[in-house]
């Protein structure tokens, strides 16, 4: 992944920002005490999962889904894709197997979120083909789609089906800068239980927020293909654990790289750290 890559990475200040305040008042309304935990990468194909697949290798996305329990499938982004190949997506997977589906660029990207409707519609009739499988979807937003956009998002939030869990990508830093209408979002994500995606990037640390919409955080962790990636991940991984014990509900963790050259390991590293760090909690 391109974004977010910084050419040298020398001076950057990687340690998360504290918690905002609001946090423990968002967890604290959590009822179940259980919690699950989806981890994995962004794609499956071979070209870019180096090395991860054992020779002979004959289905990459079933093999996959025997070594992560989801993917974060950018694939949708790209195409608008019909509910028969969500099918043989769904057939080809283990049983406990999620997938996390990017709304498609023609609704995000081309519209804008402009007069999408039908387009919304035929995407999550095509989504719906995963049935059980189906995790949250999530929408990115242009890097030039800023707060003076609020009433379009506003109305988008609003019209989504309330039984489909929905994350937010912002790429444009006037959804942190801008108070009057930071503010005005995340309550608005808080009341229809909506996540705001933790974008973790080298060269983009102002998009690193730090703030709970509800009880499910989405992480989409870039890494800079630097010994770093693994500090990166143990502060990741501390700092869910954490969360995990004011209240967390549901964790999306998705690991890319500028170059993805160690994209399975980063993400199989984050659960090793994720599960010893819940031990000394404990």
């Amino acid at each position: 992944m391109r974004f977010g890559k910084a050419e040298d990475i020398s001076a950057i200040d990687f340690s998360l920002p504290n918690d905002v305040p609001s946090t423990k008042r968002v967890l604290s309304n959590v009822l179940n005490s259980l919690y699950s935990t989806n981890v994995g990468c962004g794609h499956w194909g071979k070209n870019y999962l180096h090395n991860f697949y054992p020779k002979g290798t004959k289905d990459e996305l079933a093999y996959y889904s025997t070594q992560f329990n989801s993917i974060e499938l950018n694939a949708s982004f790209y195409k608008n894709y019909e509910p028969e190949q969500y099918k043989k997506w769904y057939d080809r997977t283990e049983k406990n197997f999620k997938f996390f589906p990017k709304i498609y660029q023609g609704i995000s990207h081309f519209r804008r979120l402009n007069n999408v409707e039908d387009y919304i519609n035929n995407f999550l009739l095509s989504v719906a083909a995963l049935e059980n499988k189906l995790g949250t979807i999530f929408l990115q937003l242009r890097e030039d789609f800023t707060t003076a956009k609020f009433d379009l998002l506003k109305s988008f939030i609003e019209n989504w089906p309330i039984d489909l869990p929905l994350a937010i990508e912002f790429r444009n830093a006037t959804w942190y800068t801008d108070k009057d209408n930071h503010e005005r979002i995340f309550d608005l994500c808080e009341k229809k239980d909506i996540s705001i995606i933790f974008t973790d990037s080298a060269g983009r640390r102002d998009l690193l927020h730090m703030r709970l919409s509800n009880s499910k955080p989405f992480i989409r962790f870039i890494g800079a293909n630097h010994k770093s990636d693994y500090e990166r991940i143990d502060d990741w991984a501390k700092r869910i654990s954490k969360w995990i014990d004011d209240g967390v509900s549901e964790i999306a963790f998705f690991v890319h790289q500028n170059e993805e050259m160690e994209s399975p390991r980063l993400a199989n590293y984050f659960s090793q750290q994720l599960s010893y760090y819940q031990t000394q909690i404990k």
